[in-house]
């Protein structure tokens, strides 16, 4: 409220209900006074967020919306490895960074020395569950990845392009062992995504962060929302199949649904 016998608009013009609402955004969540936390934590929590909510959801999407950019002449022009080489760097920053922040607390936690924040050994708590169920998936995507079996069809670097009997392979094939990648691929990946913002929240709560750290989360989180919606209305979500071999239905994988939901699929006329 503006002071007595002021207006609103006063207020806001002499700048006093900027300077409030920059103090209170500045101020910790719980409204103490000062924000501290050793550097080890404030590493921890930079890196964590680094990965969490920057470079996974952004390979997410990279994965999900860009297998066609728009530039790209398809299906004259398949196979753009865009999309995957963006998202095997993101995933594996973000793997990278997230292994390093659990590396640093636990590094910490192991030095007696260091009495600024107590490293309790008893029960685990919401954030440190969440954080380190989303490491552990993170790193089942890697190993699972190394587990995809092979690719096959004409662009395979052992295939023949003009003998189709050269061009077998898990993923063009779609085998049993394909399928089951996708699947726990795609589900593995958003549950690791939702794994990981819990613990970025509940981190900031044990920290006390500031709260302009929160209103920054949720815009950028907002803005990435919104450009997944945006994409998805536009019909950038094709099929990854569609995207490297083309649309033509005599491919063996044509023949079965897409893996995922909400995934476009594009008919031959």
């Amino acid at each position: 409220m503006a002071p007595e016998g002021r207006s609103v608009a006063e207020h806001v013009v002499d700048g006093s209900l900027v300077m409030e609402v920059v103090e209170f955004l500045l101020e910790p969540w719980s409204g103490a006074e000062v924000h501290r936390i050793p550097a080890a934590w404030a590493w921890h929590g930079r890196l964590m967020v680094l990965a969490g909510a920057v470079l996974f959801p952004v390979g997410v999407v990279l994965a999900r919306y860009y297998k066609v950019t728009r530039r790209q002449n398809w299906p004259e022009e398949l196979d753009n490895r865009f999309w995957w080489n963006g998202h095997r760097l993101t995933q594996y920053l973000g793997i990278g960074s997230m292994t390093a922040a659990v590396g640093v607390v636990w590094t910490a936690c192991s030095d007696h020395g260091s009495a600024q924040w107590t490293c309790s050994p008893g029960r685990m708590t919401r954030h440190e569950l969440a954080g380190l169920a989303a490491l552990g998936a993170g790193w089942v995507q890697i190993v699972l990845g190394l587990a995809r079996g092979s690719k096959g069809g004409p662009t395979d670097r052992d295939a023949d392009p003009n003998d189709p009997a050269t061009w077998r392979g898990d993923h063009y094939d779609m085998t049993p062992r394909r399928i089951r990648f996708e699947w726990i691929h795609k589900l593995l990946g958003y549950l690791t995504l939702v794994l990981a913002v819990v613990a970025i929240v509940t981190g900031l709560v044990h920290a006390d962060a500031p709260r302009w750290m929160f209103l920054a989360l949720i815009v950028w989180w907002v803005g990435l929302l919104a450009w997944a919606v945006r994409m998805q209305r536009q019909g950038r979500n094709i099929d990854t199949y569609q995207a490297i071999w083309g649309p033509d239905p005599g491919h063996p994988g044509a023949k079965r649904k897409p893996t995922g939901f909400g995934v476009r699929r594009y008919r031959q006329p």
